[in-house]
């Protein structure tokens, strides 16, 4: 698990609690009503490493002052630039003053989206 820093908007201590950020971050992010799924990317890049090989994919939180990033899938129709301003936002309420990387990685029909489950993706290789 990798440490981090600390932020003082919230007080809240990155060191040894990554896990826990990037679940929190991930539940957030995927309650905004204009966020399909969260996505891995560009590679998969965008993942939080857990214990025990598993990662939740679409969020990464950085070390020290690495920024925030996460991607997801966005319904269409919705302004992307409004949208990642407001994803932004909601990490920052979390987090308190970070940098937030947003990547949309792809647009998805909102009829199709609702067909499917929104779980946290938490992924263990085979």
């Amino acid at each position: 698990m990798r440490e981090a820093g600390r932020y003082p908007a919230n007080g809240f201590e990155r060191s040894g609690t990554a896990d826990v950020l990037a679940r929190r971050i991930a539940a957030a992010v995927l309650a905004h009503p204009a966020v399909a799924r969260l996505d891995g990317g560009p590679f998969g890049t965008v993942a939080s490493h857990l214990p025990g090989r598993r990662r939740i994919l679409g969020v990464r939180v950085g070390v020290g002052d690495e920024p925030v990033e996460i991607a997801v899938v966005a319904l269409l129709g919705t302004p992307l630039p409004r949208l990642a301003d407001e994803l932004g936002a909601i990490v920052r309420a979390l987090l308190g003053p970070v940098e937030v990387e947003v990547t949309v990685s792809d647009v998805t029909d909102p009829r199709t989206a609702a067909l499917t489950d929104r779980p946290v993706p938490v992924v263990r290789p085979g």
